[in-house]
């Protein structure tokens, strides 16, 4: 099989040819429809996450259809239509996975990091940590949901039941969550990188209430601020958006520093977050969400696609805020 392979940090993705992967107990081989690049991806090309597998196939926001079952595998079926997310594997025992806070694990096993991941013809994943998704509904629109729609509603769950929320970088999480709050009849406010027009134009296009750069104060105070843009200057700028007993959280696995800020900008029972990873029961509800949105207005993911080989491409695009809602790879 083809697959897009890191050998090192900080160096471009190869084009190499594998094995297709034989499952094991537990495991099942998909082939891979669509691959969504992912923010954290680039982090991980770039060397800003610790102690990947490498030689690793990256790519964790997986579309694929069931090819071959390992041992011990049921209820699902060959030719099935699943998805795999950034979690791929936990312990199962520690006092977080039995606590329902398996995103915590410590012995947590991640695509893309320390499994080989979808930007492949073929992928391999835990049959416990996939999700069935719809079959009608093209693979490329579901990629997304896998990551930046799972991490995005993750953040706004912490974010309790806040009805003003401002959305920091608006990139792939944020245009699949700001249609989930138009869904639940919240408001929010867009922040982009200084110049952003365009970017300003599609939240605006997507509901929001108002739009503009981050460094500009929005037109009324926030009862929660949610920042994807990894940029920890935006912390302190957040704080001072929301209200008092309002919530930030920050929603990347990575993040440059965060700058010494004032206490009088956190206190009043302002509270600062930060969300790690996902639970397969995020997803389950993530999902059921999305599906009900369906009923009535659709969540769609706004995507731009890239053969396999053009990996790299599209990992430039993202880092240079070319892309408008999210970047996906079509392996066939």
């Amino acid at each position: 099989m083809r697959a897009m392979l890191l050998d090192a940090p900080r160096l471009p993705l190869r084009l190499a040819e594998l094995p297709v992967p034989v499952p094991g107990p537990g495991e099942i081989l998909l082939e891979v429809e669509a691959c969504g690049v992912c923010r954290t991806d680039l982090h991980l090309v770039d060397g800003e996450l610790p102690d990947p597998r490498l030689p690793i196939v990256p790519g964790h926001e997986i579309v694929g259809r069931v090819a071959a079952l390992g041992e011990g595998v049921e209820g699902i079926t060959i030719g099935q239509r699943l998805g795999v997310p950034w979690l791929g594997w936990t312990c199962g025992r520690c006092d977080y996975c039995t606590g329902g806070r398996e995103n915590l694990c410590d012995e947590a096993r991640f695509t893309g990091y320390q499994i080989n991941g979808g930007y492949a013809e073929y992928a391999l994943a835990d049959h416990r940590f996939c999700f069935p998704l719809p079959e009608l509904q093209p693979a490329a629109e579901l990629a997304p949901l896998l990551c930046a729609g799972l991490i995005g509603y993750r953040a706004l769950r912490l974010a309790g039941d806040a009805r003003c929320i401002g959305l920091y970088g608006f990139g792939a999480a944020a245009h699949i969550l700001a249609q989930v709050l138009v869904h639940q009849r919240r408001s929010f406010h867009a922040f982009t990188r200084p110049g952003d027009e365009e970017a300003q134009a599609f939240a605006r296009q997507l509901g929001a209430e108002w739009a503009g750069a981050c460094d500009e104060a929005a037109p009324t105070a926030l009862d929660a601020a949610l920042i994807f843009a990894p940029v920890g200057e935006l912390v302190p700028t957040a704080l001072r958006q929301v209200k008092k007993g309002g919530v930030v959280v920050c929603a990347g696995i990575h993040m440059s520093d965060i700058p010494a800020f004032p206490y009088s900008i956190l206190w009043g029972e302002r509270s600062l977050r930060s969300v790690a990873n996902l639970t397969r029961a995020d997803g389950d509800e993530f999902l059921s969400i999305v599906a009900a949105a369906a009923l009535a207005k659709p969540i769609r993911c706004h995507v731009r696609s890239y053969p396999l080989a053009a990996a790299n491409e599209a990992l430039a695009d993202l880092r240079q805020g070319r892309i408008r809602g999210a970047a996906v790879l079509l392996p066939g």
